[in-house]
């Protein structure tokens, strides 16, 4: 009894580590957490780079608004669309 008892005991154990292994093998957790950390690490190794790009982007989309709404109030044949209020165009 107690034999039989011990032996499915090791023998639950061994399929758990059986099944254990097989899952480190096909979803590599450790693999992934470690590529999740050096993402992370490169993220905010680069982030000021990022946010030089993002300013340039967000000034240059500026400049062109900008010069949009110039051409427009130039173009406009109202006086007094001229300047900081909005053309209906617009």
């Amino acid at each position: 009894m107690f034999r039989e008892t011990l032996e499915l005991y090791y023998k639950r154990i061994l399929d758990f580590l059986i099944y254990t292994k097989n899952y480190m093998i096909r979803k590599s957790p450790i693999q992934s957490m470690v590529n999740s950390m050096v993402e992370g690490i490169k993220d905010f190794l680069t982030i000021r780079k990022k946010l030089k790009m993002a300013q340039y982007r967000l000034n240059y989309h500026r400049y062109q608004l900008n010069k949009m709404e110039q051409l427009i109030a130039e173009n406009s044949q109202h006086n007094f669309l001229k300047g900081s209020n909005l053309d209906q165009k617009r």
